[in-house]
């Protein structure tokens, strides 16, 4: 009995193992797919990719490969297996420029399971023409004459902050407070949320979700896919109470469609769930804190390296204070004439992107660079890679401001917002967020690094110091 009970349980494994290796082996029998490896069945290079980007040199993954198969670091393609999917990985200004102006056409955007399964409505409602829609309404709430009128409420929300946060310490540490601040932004833009302390609850949960959004889609007690799915419930509990009342206020008349994106989202979606509108709005008050923390981080990281940096920086806003009366706010005109120090931060994103890349999915056959690429195969572009190519930016490692002078790099060769038709919607709104963060940073503190030597970056799955950045603050005499 026992012997049949063993044999039964190590048949059954093993037809699973045949059926994986099968099945795993079927992805690639196309002929003239791109060469590289495949990995092992399942998990592919998954961990090879992950641990490129823990290490601090996600671009290592992709260049190692391109050494390997490619005679062109400019133009290559690969092939893989990432997160259980084939995939193409496209590297260069030409592989960029291909995706970006193929979307909709050849591919698709793409996401892991794992965030399907944290926003549910997602695989529901994600229709083309409703994804069009939605950057749309995005794109007109968020264009530079629209963001006008949040100068002074950024500005105002920036003094609050560094008043209570960076003022009277002589050390602290750097990530967490940018998350706040942003964060602080995000829901004061985005729902009018403006209390200190129904924001703090709030970003606990949120950071929670976005920990686990890009996790291993493994529901288990303790692991931060679980702990994201737990987090997500109750941030649509609680979005959607507050949807709930703008409905209400604006059946009254006491809100307007130009209140925030809630409230313009309204006004011009539709019918929705309140549960699937929910979804959405969490899923950009991620996007809009996240990836600005990460560059206000790294703009205090290199402005503490480079202190002929920071004193061009700290002289263009002293230049913009010396023309306004005292206590008086920032205006649109003023952010137009943060010049340099919209280098200084481009000069970040590229050595740093906040989004090191994203996937795509063919909804087609096609050929990339005489290669074929089969219809449901998963695409992946790198700005990391791109950034770091020095046939695009000679000394690629060196920071240089001066890069961004003039017409600046080459197209498809600087990509920190994407390109084509899903281009970031935010990027105006992140310009104009870093901008009001760096005005009123510089002309309060000067700073020096804890650790001067240590420079390590953890990609999991966005970019962070590996200590947080920890600084000694002192006070602008």
């Amino acid at each position: 009995m026992y012997m049949t009970i063993i044999f039964l349980f190590l048949s059954t494994i093993l037809l699973s193992l045949l059926y994986f290796l099968r099945k795993h082996l079927s992805h690639f029998s196309y002929p003239n797919l791109p060469p590289g490896k495949t990995g092992f069945p399942l998990i592919g290079e998954s961990f090879s990719f992950l641990s490129a980007g823990r290490q601090g040199h996600p671009e290592k993954f992709i260049t190692d490969r391109v050494r390997r198969f490619s005679s062109s670091s400019s133009s290559c393609v690969f092939k893989t297996h990432l997160f259980g999917s084939p995939t193409a990985v496209v590297t260069g200004a030409s592989g960029n420029k291909f995706l970006f102006t193929n979307e909709n056409k050849l591919v698709v955007s793409w996401w892991p399971d794992s965030v399907n399964k944290i926003f549910p409505s997602s695989m529901q409602t994600s229709s083309k023409e409703e994804a069009k829609k939605l950057r749309m309404l995005l794109s007109q709430f968020m264009k530079p004459e629209a963001l006008r009128r949040y100068v002074g409420v950024m500005d105002e929300i920036a003094q609050r902050h560094f008043e209570t946060e960076w003022t009277n310490h002589d050390q602290l540490i750097v990530f967490p407070l940018t998350k706040k601040f942003t964060f602080s932004i995000a829901c004061r833009s985005f729902l009018s949320m403006d209390d200190p302390a129904r924001v703090r609850q709030l970003e606990e949960q949120f950071n929670t979700v976005a920990v686990g959004v890009f996790s291993i889609p493994v529901d288990l007690p303790g692991t931060r896919f679980n702990r994201a799915i737990k987090a997500s419930r109750l941030l649509r509990k609680e979005v959607s109470t507050i949807i709930r009342q703008r409905k209400e206020e604006m059946k009254s008349g006491k809100a307007l469609e130009e209140h925030d994106i809630l409230s313009h989202m309204l006004m011009n979606i539709g019918e929705t769930k309140d549960e699937d509108l929910a979804d959405k709005i969490i899923g950009l008050l991620i996007g809009g804190h996240d990836t600005a923390s990460i560059v206000c981080t790294f703009v205090v990281n290199y402005l503490a390296e480079f202190p002929h940096v920071y004193q061009r920086v700290l002289q263009e806003q002293k230049e913009i204070l010396n023309e306004k009366k005292e206590k008086e706010g920032l205006r649109w005109e003023d952010i137009e004439k943060m010049r340099y120090s919209w280098n200084v931060a481009c000069e970040v994103m590229r050595i740093v992107p906040p989004l090191p890349g994203t996937f795509r999915e063919a909804i087609d056959h096609f050929s990339f660079k005489g290669f074929y690429i089969p219809k449901g195969w998963k695409l992946y572009w790198s700005a990391t890679a791109t950034h770091m190519n020095p046939e695009y930016f000679p000394e690629p490692a060196r920071f240089e401001p001066k890069r961004f002078e003039g017409s600046g790099p080459k197209a498809y060769t600087y990509v920190p917002f994407g390109g084509g038709p899903r281009m970031c919607p935010g990027r105006e709104y992140a310009r104009l967020e870093i901008l009001i963060f760096m005005h009123n940073l510089v002309k309060r503190f000067k700073w020096e690094k804890v650790f001067p030597k240590e420079n390590k970056i953890v990609v999991d799955p966005l970019p962070i110091p590996g200590k947080g950045l920890p600084i000694r603050i002192f006070t602008q005499s």
